[in-house]
Order: C-alpha cells, then sequence, then structure tokens
C-alpha cells in the first residue's frame, strides 16, 4: 500500500493495544489491564496517567459491546478532554442500561484513546506521521452473590480433546482467559472462555501429551501454572 503525505499534512495510524495498557513515548498509561464494575454499584473508575512532562494529549473514552459497536448504555465521564503533561485523571464508567443477567458476567470493552498536541507553527511545510494510541481492555459487569468466588473458577473448567480442536468447558459464572497454552510443548493460541459455556481452540498438527496453561486474574497477573492430561 502506497502511503502519500502532502506537505504540511497530520497523518494519524491508530495503534491498538489489546493487552491494555498503552503509553506513547512514556507518555498515558491507563492504571490497569481490566476493568471489574460490580454490577451493584452506581459508578467505577479508571484512573490514568500522563507520565510525559511535555506534551498534552487529546483523550476520547467510550464503551463498545462485543461486537465491537458503541455501547450506548454506558457513559463515560469525561469523555472528551486535554491530559496536561505530569498529571493524573479518573475516567468514571456509569452503567444506566436495563438489568444484566444475574447468574454470570458480562462483557465489554473500555477503549481510551490519546491523541497528542501539536504546534501547528513548527509543522508548517513539513510532512509528519503522528500516532494515536487506543487502548482497549476487558470490562467485566460482575453480578453480587454469585455461586463461587472468582478465585474458585479456574477448578471448574473441563478439557478434552475432540478431533484436532481443545474444547475448554467453563461451567463458573466467570470469564476466564487462558495464556501461554502448551500441548505436548508446543504452543496455543490464547483463548477467552465465556461463562457457563465452552470454547474451542485447534491443536497444531502432531501435538499430543500433556496440556499446561496459565490464567490472568482479576488484577491481570498471571496465575501459576496448571496442567492436566486430555
Amino acid at each position: 500500500m502506497n502511503l502519500i503525505v502532502k506537505s504540511g499534512a497530520v497523518v494519524y495510524f491508530l495503534y491498538s493495544l489489546l493487552s491494555g495498557v498503552a503509553c506513547a513515548s512514556g507518555g498515558i498509561a491507563l492504571g490497569a489491564t481490566r476493568v471489574i464494575y460490580p454490577a451493584e454499584a452506581q459508578q467505577t473508575s479508571l484512573a490514568m496517567t500522563n507520565s510525559n512532562k511535555q506534551d498534552r494529549y487529546l483523550i476520547n473514552a467510550w464503551i463498545e459491546n462485543e461486537q465491537g459497536k458503541k455501547e450506548k448504555t454506558f457513559a463515560v465521564t469525561p469523555p472528551l478532554f486535554v491530559s496536561e503533561p505530569n498529571s493524573e485523571n479518573t475516567l468514571r464508567i456509569i452503567y444506566a442500561g436495563p438489568p444484566l443477567p444475574a447468574d454470570r458476567e458480562s462483557l465489554f470493552y473500555m477503549n481510551v484513546k490519546a491523541i497528542p498536541s501539536v504546534n501547528k507553527a513548527s509543522l508548517e511545510g513539513k510532512n509528519v506521521l503522528q500516532l494515536a494510541i487506543l487502548s482497549r481492555i476487558k470490562l467485566f459487569v460482575r453480578p453480587a452473590r454469585l455461586e463461587m468466588p472468582p478465585e474458585e473458577a479456574l477448578s471448574h473448567l473441563r478439557f478434552a480433546r475432540t478431533g484436532n480442536y481443545l474444547k475448554v468447558s467453563n461451567a463458573s459464572p466467570y470469564y476466564i482467559t487462558l495464556v501461554n497454552i502448551q500441548l505436548g510443548g508446543q504452543k496455543l493460541d490464547n483463548l477467552m472462555i465465556a461463562p457457563k459455556n465452552h470454547a474451542m481452540q485447534a491443536i497444531p498438527a502432531g501435538a499430543s501429551g500433556s496440556l499446561s496453561w496459565q490464567s490472568v486474574n482479576d488484577y491481570g497477573a498471571i496465575t501459576p501454572a496448571r496442567s492436566v492430561s486430555l
């Protein structure tokens, strides 16, 4: 693909960090890799810092559903603001929609886009490629009084081999993300399993033996490795 940049123009390139924590030249960073929203709470919050001592950033924040469409039942305040150099900000997240399922988590995505400020005078007559950073992290709405605490969810996973696929069943009410999955020493892609549901993962040709995996907890930390024989 050819990219033609005209003199004096500014081109914005959108870079998405699915891992959640975005940092632009030591600039904008989110305070978490996931948001847990207690369903009974009126609101929750997400911290954000601008560690750049010189640059300002225009921040735009919104919530999407699983299909990647903007979710109108959520409000993020402020939705659009300027983050000053070396500052901290708090994004407040408010759910104002109908009741969500009470027996399991619901999944949404928090999006925060940071566009660095520009000095128009310094760009006169120059070709500039400017980067806008988009951080996209998971937002889980968690009902109160679920049938088990989140620490027990991993014990309710079941693994089975179905032909050339790995089937992972999740009987818990929580979303579970598996990482560092290996079957017989061969690495598999990361996998997220919805509550009271199952997910399938293709198995590399010739892979067999013991399956090992880790998970991501509420704080974004990787849990100790577990293994199971298929």
